[in-house]
């Protein structure tokens, strides 16, 4: 049935292609259990690390853009001839066998009593439990198994249907899925549709949350800074304004005068850039559980953040600077 109503989507307008899972990245099910491997000797009373499991369908991996690092997928043979296959997700390959390709041919079972089962596949890893978190090491099963965890015959009766098509979301879509659904089956009902995109934006809003805040104060301590330096500049434009006027009556340019204060504020940029330089290595550490696939260290983004704030430092400097340079010498001179 769950093959006939994969056959009726695949049929769709727009459908580029279909598959079924007992879960899909992001969606919050999880199903973890030790699993051994044949060649790994284990110590006394010592039991195997936790994995995640999946049963899944042919064409799972292209359906949810999740690439094949070696070996093959799981095929309808497999499935349906229950031979004793599996695939792994390659963050195990490379923890028990060093490589993808080391994991071909190797074999693992659950229980005891459960068959050897032989790795045919390798699958990139696939963060199902947000981008913030560390990618689980995966074990993906074929939808019908014999002598499995005990079981002499074990079938996945709830799956999740996966579509790709550029039409997910539209609510005439959603309508077309239903009906091709019914015709196989009018009995079984479709819970909880959601694009993959929402599923991503749910599990990151506390993360983007995070980030708007941080952000926010970002913006606001850059602006506190220019109004500092700003308020600084124009403070000492106006306490030497005598010396400006013996400056220039001396033949100084405008350009120095201007430069001179821009000097002057550029130290002071300097000087706080600096500081939080020191500031952010430190602190950026205990933020490391935000960010994903960015060092805490990243040297280009230091540096982007280090112009930004000297330009702006600039402009802010720049302003109460030229009001120096059109100071009239004599006036300057006869205010003192």
């Amino acid at each position: 049935m769950q093959q006939d109503i994969r056959n009726k989507l695949a049929a769709l307008p727009g459908v580029q292609s279909v598959s079924f899972s007992t879960a899909v990245p992001l969606d919050g099910y999880d199903n973890n259990d030790i699993l051994y491997a044949q060649d790994h000797v284990l110590k006394e009373n010592e039991l195997p690390p936790i994995r995640r499991f999946k049963s899944v369908s042919p064409g799972y991996f292209s359906t949810v853009g999740t690439k094949l690092i070696a070996g093959r997928e799981l095929t309808w043979d497999d499935t349906y001839k229950r031979l004793p296959v599996a695939m792994i997700s390659e963050g195990f390959a490379k923890e028990y066998w060093h490589t993808a390709e080391g994991a071909l041919g190797k074999k693992i079972r659950i229980a005891s009593t459960d068959d050897w089962r032989e790795i045919v596949g390798v699958a990139q890893d696939a963060y199902d439990d947000g981008v913030d978190k560390p990618a689980p090491t995966t074990v993906y099963w074929p939808m019908i198994l014999n002598n499995f965890e005990g079981q002499k015959q074990q079938l996945r009766r709830g799956v999740a249907f996966v579509i790709r098509s550029p039409r997910a979301g539209s609510q005439a879509f959603m309508k077309e899925v239903q009906q091709q659904v019914w015709s196989v089956n009018s009995g079984v009902p479709l819970a909880d549709p959601r694009t993959v995109g929402e599923l991503y934006t749910k599990s990151m809003a506390r993360t983007s949350f995070t980030l708007v805040l941080l952000c926010v104060a970002g913006a606001m301590a850059l602006l506190l800074g220019i109004v500092g330096i700003y308020g600084v500049i124009a403070y000492a434009v106006s306490q030497r304004t005598r010396e400006i006027g013996i400056r220039m009556a001396l033949g100084a340019q405008r350009n120095e005068l201007t430069s001179l204060f821009v000097r002057q504020g550029l130290w002071l940029t300097a000087i706080g850039a600096a500081c939080g330089l020191v500031v952010a290595f430190v602190t950026m550490r205990l933020m490391s559980s935000i960010l994903f696939n960015v060092s805490p260290v990243d040297p280009l983004t230091y540096v982007s953040i280090t112009l930004g704030v000297a330009a702006t430092a600039w402009v802010a400097c720049y302003l109460p600077s030229r009001r120096a340079a059109t100071v009239n010498p004599v006036n300057a001179l006869r205010s003192e």
